[in-house]
């Protein structure tokens, strides 16, 4: 039998919409809670493992201590901002249990692995990049020295064994509804643009962008793209919806969902017979023959990086897209019907008063349903912070409160300017905020429903 082993999204401090199911950790306005669809993998993979998503259930530290007791192996997702509180955690539970075992997964310990152990003692091994294999292997009893990807201490020294290559065989991989039916609960799910009650999941990892500021390409799922099978993928979403007859929406929360067109439109021919509604991520390079395969096949939005409405900051960052090319595919969704929630960020590199008034004149010229803005975050094992950190916009890689606005705080124009800037930025939150209200008025009423529980076997 393995390791009784416990994943672990941990609590997170309030207001803050991070951890397993977040790839943009940060502060949030509107409550919204994302699946920990990376450590629903293992958990499928292990006889008798649990996971434990606290955020979105509500489970305090003082229960996770209590929960964590009863278990062998805790393997936790941890992310920067929420590192410190992380490691806390780590010490209070081995201190009630001393003989668990505690490894640590996720970009941070990727990209940190000696520094993370260092700071936690607690912390018997960390996982760099994709981590599905190596803690089960760990559970199922194969010594630290024989497990790639992984990082440990061994004789007052950190031993990092060679890097584990990516998964390419996807489908071998559980589905992770199987998990959420059992362990979740889908009406502690929401996000503010989607449906409710809804259910997400991947159906590739991976993404060939070389956006400089996206943290999990460049620390976790890897800039290689890789594909489930369409028959796999549909064989899932037939059977969630036999879970979840009530559920109103599937979100592929892939980071690129449709970058090859061919496959595309093939997963398209098998979801439109499931007649599901559904969402996904896009770039603004799909062509409308694809928008329009995806629209025929049930999907209902599509969350857009536009990231900014100038192109040298969209260079800057390497988008690998234009403002024109964004401006078709925004006419094209409009033409199909499908929804459109667009993600803009603030102060990234050679960002001006002017740059951030060409974005919010974009903004409104696009005209999508609802709109995110983000302030940049430069999270270690990104390029954005590798920028940072030469231009001394941070002094550690800890993020600090408030320290995560010092690359717009210290952009290339002086104070006066700056309270312009941010003058002109509050207009464009002000815009937002207007688009948004709509959504949340609505979350508030469905919330007020209870979701349907899963259907039982």
């Amino acid at each position: 039998m393995p390791l009784k082993t416990l994943f672990l999204n941990p609590p997170s401090f309030e207001n803050f919409d991070g951890g397993a199911g977040s790839r943009w950790p940060a502060t949030r306005e509107i409550e919204s809670y994302w699946y920990p669809v990376w450590l629903a993998y293992p958990t499928g993979m292990l006889e008798g493992a649990r996971l434990l998503d606290a955020p979105s259930h509500h489970v305090s530290a003082e229960e996770t201590i209590k929960i964590a007791h009863d278990y062998e192996f805790l393997v936790l997702f941890t992310s920067t901002p929420g590192f410190p509180g992380d490691i806390g955690l780590a010490k209070a539970i081995k201190e009630v249990n001393p003989a668990i075992k505690i490894a640590f997964v996720g970009p941070h310990v990727t990209v940190l692995p000696e520094r993370s152990l260092k700071d936690c003692p607690a912390i018997d091994f960390v996982c760099r990049k994709e981590f599905d294999y190596s803690v089960v292997e760990f559970a199922q009893g194969k010594p630290l020295d024989e497990i790639l990807g992984i990082s440990y201490r061994s004789n007052g020294s950190v031993v990092h064994t060679p890097d584990r290559p990516q998964i390419e065989d996807l489908d071998s991989l559980p589905h992770v509804t199987d998990v959420y039916r059992r362990d979740l609960d889908v009406k502690r799910y929401n996000v503010p643009f989607l449906l409710y009650p809804y259910v997400s999941l991947y159906t590739t990892r991976g993404c060939p962008a070389q956006c400089t500021f996206c943290l999990w390409p460049q620390t976790l799922s890897g800039h290689p793209w890789r594909k489930r099978s369409t028959n796999d993928v549909a064989r899932e979403m037939a059977k969630a919806k036999e879970y979840w007859p009530g559920v109103k929406e599937f979100f592929f929360d892939d980071d690129t969902f449709n970058i090859q067109k061919a496959r595309t439109v093939e997963l398209c021919s098998k979801l439109k017979p499931l007649n599901l509604t559904w969402s996904c991520t896009s770039r603004v390079t799909t062509d409308y023959e694809t928008l329009k395969a995806m629209k025929d096949a049930g999907c209902r939005l599509l969350i857009v990086g536009y990231e900014s409405g100038d192109q040298q900051i969209l260079k800057n960052i390497k988008k690998g897209a234009t403002i024109e090319r964004a401006r078709q595919f925004t006419k094209d969704c409009h033409k199909l019907g499908l929804v459109v929630h667009g993600d803009f960020i603030l102060g990234l590199p050679g960002e001006t008063r002017e740059t951030i008034r060409n974005t919010i004149d974009f903004a409104k010229e696009l005209d999508v349903e609802t709109i995110q803005v983000s302030v940049a975050h430069a999270y270690p094992g990104t390029e954005l912070y590798d920028y940072a950190m030469v231009h001394r916009f941070y002094d550690e890689y800890y993020f600090r409160p408030k320290a995560v606005y010092r690359i717009l705080r210290k952009a290339a124009f002086d104070g006066g300017e700056r309270k312009r800037l941010y003058k002109e930025a509050k207009s464009f939150l002000k815009l937002r905020a207007s688009r948004n209200k709509w959504v949340k008025e609505k979350r508030e009423k469905e919330n007020s429903a209870t979701a349907p529980e899963p259907v039982k076997a």
